[in-house]
């Protein structure tokens, strides 16, 4: 189910979405539902790598190219 959620965003940030929203000939609200949906996928990416960080490290994985050998 959708649910409307009121938000308050300066006039530059509207400005800047709306020309981008334009530009790409999405509605605004995709626009900000896509944004959305990227920033909470970092955020748990972000999380998720914070837990298995310290497990990763004790195994000498320490860079992007360690895993990539790895897979």
């Amino acid at each position: 189910m959708n649910r409307v959620v009121n938000i308050r965003i300066p006039n530059d940030l509207r400005a800047e979405l709306t020309a981008l929203s334009a530009e790409k000939h999405v509605p605004l609200s995709s626009l900000v539902r896509e944004s959305l949906r990227e920033f909470l996928a970092v955020r748990r990416f972000r999380r998720l790598r914070g837990k298995v960080l310290p497990f990763a490290e004790a195994q000498g994985i320490l860079t992007d190219e360690d895993v990539f050998k790895l897979l």
